[in-house]
């Protein structure tokens, strides 16, 4: 992907891939925890928390445990900038939707260029998360693993 990115000037910059699932437990247990607001004016000011599992923004099972799944985004290759993707990575909310036309047009055309990138080379979109591919033939796609990466 990054060969294919090239003559445009762009490169990926990889925010998560594998993630043991002991670190999705974890998550969860923060989702479970409705006193801790401390992040969401940043990463989900308009959706109640007590929603994230039954939108659909966090799974009790992660393909980031099958090693399949990464999230990522588009840097200038000049200077290491991430392009405007309309939201920060991680961030819930429709504003993080491939089809939302509430951010910038130019924000819109850098997802798309992201999701038709990865697409050609086998990985598809999650439709609520710009950032989040999946490996469209998954070598393991029943496992979750838990070894720790050091």
């Amino acid at each position: 992907m990054q060969r294919d990115l090239a003559p445009l000037g762009l490169g990926l910059k990889v925010f998560d891939c594998y993630r043991p699932a002991r670190a999705v437990a974890h998550f969860m247990r923060w989702a479970r925890d409705l006193q801790d607001q401390a992040r969401k004016a940043e990463f989900y000011p308009e959706v109640d928390k007590r929603t994230l599992f039954r939108d659909g923004y966090i799974s009790a099972r992660s393909g980031h445990s099958r090693g399949s799944t990464v999230d990522l985004t588009l840097v200038r290759l000049s200077d290491g900038r991430e392009l405007d993707m309309g939201t920060p990575f991680d961030f819930f909310g429709t504003r993080s939707w491939l089809t939302d036309r509430t951010i910038p047009v130019e924000a819109q055309v850098h997802r798309q260029v992201l999701a038709s990138a990865m697409r050609r080379r086998g990985f598809r979109a999650y439709d609520k998360e710009w950032w989040h591919f999946t490996l469209s033939h998954e070598p393991y796609p029943d496992s979750y693993f838990d070894f720790p990466v050091r």
